[in-house]
């Protein structure tokens, strides 16, 4: 399974012919200004809650693609009055099959309003289910006993975990959220972006190592095949 990583808490996953874009933040983020955001493809853009850093990009890249919309109901309306054509509401711990296969929200521990303080709902993370292999992203999140739940039900590929500490899990409760999760393939997400969030991937990378584990920490652009 095809992944590009585009900075921040952005990465797209190519799954069964379509391209899932989550939490687009790219042209505020100068680590990602590399990035062409015209070339940033989407048939499916998923927001797991309405923080800026997480939304910034999503209006233009629905419009220019015609990519549906995937969040939680306050989410989703929301981005359908700032006239993105097409929108999926739905809410943790809801499921739906797509033409790529399943997508589940999942329990995120967070919290959420939109950029111009509008309600954002609950905040969720995403289990992506498909024929080419199963992933979770834990959106923003503090570690939680629920990850067990998705570890025994679904058997991952990878999982993409915010790492950068300060307002998510840093690197010890994301080694935890693995262990729950029953995952070694680790997609670092969330850090480096602002200074309370830059981490020593050095030593990241060696943490997880130790815990037999394997961090990928990848440049803005940068694609891995899971």
């Amino acid at each position: 399974m095809k992944v590009t990583y585009y900075g921040h808490a952005c990465f797209a996953a190519h799954v069964g012919g379509k391209t899932l874009l989550f939490d687009p933040f790219i042209t505020p983020n100068e680590l990602a200004r590399t990035v062409n955001l015209n070339e940033v493809a989407a048939d499916y853009i998923l927001i797991s809650h309405g923080h800026e850093d997480h939304v910034a990009d999503a209006v233009a890249i629905a419009r220019r693609t015609g990519a549906l919309l995937i969040a939680n109901f306050e989410i989703a309306t929301w981005f359908a009055r700032q006239g993105v054509a097409r929108v999926q509401p739905m809410n943790t711990g809801g499921a739906a099959r797509m033409d790529f296969g399943r997508v589940k929200l999942v329990n995120a521990v967070h919290s959420s309003s939109l950029p111009d303080g509008s309600y954002g709902g609950n905040p969720c993370g995403f289990v992506i289910e498909s024929d080419e292999g199963n992933f979770y992203y834990s959106g923003d999140t503090a570690l939680s006993w629920d990850m067990k739940l998705i570890g025994e039900s679904t058997r991952l590929t990878f999982a993409a975990l915010c790492i950068g500490d300060y307002f998510t899990m840093g690197i010890d409760d994301a080694i935890k959220a693995a262990d729950f999760l029953r995952c070694h393939e680790i997609l670092g997400v969330h850090y480096d972006t602002f200074p309370p969030i830059k981490i020593d991937h050095q030593a990241a990378v060696a943490r997880f190592q130790a815990a037999r584990k394997r961090l990928h920490l990848l440049l803005p652009g940068e694609s891995h095949n899971f």
